[in-house]
């Protein structure tokens, strides 16, 4: 028995030593530095909704409505790939038609564009009755990963800068980097409206103008530096 209580006295003591050498008893200071900018969209895909519309007794063709949009698109610069079907609601339009003379097909488009001043150009191009509505579905900027490092970079060298005259204010010298905890990405996207144009409206109202928002991406990066 007594063999036993020795035998753990020892490991214990064996343990609280290896314990006390694993304390870090260097002086450190922990800090954290922010970096943030603001970039353009330059990848957008809006939505755009065209939809037949009794002119009179005279129906205006889904066909038709697509020639004027396709030709928009080609007029604007805009690669033909970049506009694509995103939902046929008529898919069997033929069957409907024979069912329900007066029945009026709709077809939903995604376009692909760099600037939504085109966009204007594009709608301002496009009957406004057969127009059922359009929305932006997503955005985001070509060069988002260079921009992310750069600015967790820049944030790292600020979070050095801070603690470098913390401690010299304290007549120490800044050590070499014990820590670091990267704060995470966050990225603000910009929130634009949802606007539409009703086959009621007259021509004359054109093309919706669009607030030209931006993305804001801001990084904090946290450091522990040893204090000399």
């Amino acid at each position: 028995m007594k063999k036993l209580i020795t035998l753990a006295l020892v490991a214990f003591l064996g343990l609280s030593s290896a314990m006390a050498q694993q304390v870090d008893l260097r002086r450190k200071i922990n800090v954290s530095g922010t970096a943030e900018t603001e970039v353009t969209p330059d990848i957008i895909y809006i939505g755009i909704s065209l939809k037949e519309y009794l002119n009179g007794k005279k129906k205006v063709d889904i066909t038709e409505l697509e020639k004027q949009l396709f030709a928009a698109v080609q007029k604007a610069g805009i690669a033909k790939e970049n506009l694509t079907i995103s939902n046929l609601s008529s898919w069997n339009y033929e069957t409907e038609k024979k069912k329900n003379p007066d029945f009026l097909a709709s077809k939903q488009y995604r376009l692909k564009v760099s600037d939504l001043n085109k966009f204007n150009a594009i709608l301002e191009a496009i009957d406004a009755k057969g127009i059922a509505n359009t929305n932006i579905e997503s955005y985001d900027y070509s060069k988002i990963e260079s921009l992310k490092k750069d600015l967790k970079i820049k944030a790292l060298l600020a979070a050095k800068e801070k603690a470098t005259y913390m401690v010299e204010a304290l007549g120490d010298k800044l050590g070499s980097v014990i820590e670091i905890q990267d704060g995470g990405d966050n990225v603000i996207q910009p929130v634009y409206r949802t606007f539409a144009m009703k086959a009621e409206m007259s021509d004359a109202a054109g093309a919706p103008e669009l607030d030209f928002k931006k993305i804001k991406l801001n990084f904090t990066v946290n450091a522990v530096f040893e204090i000399k």
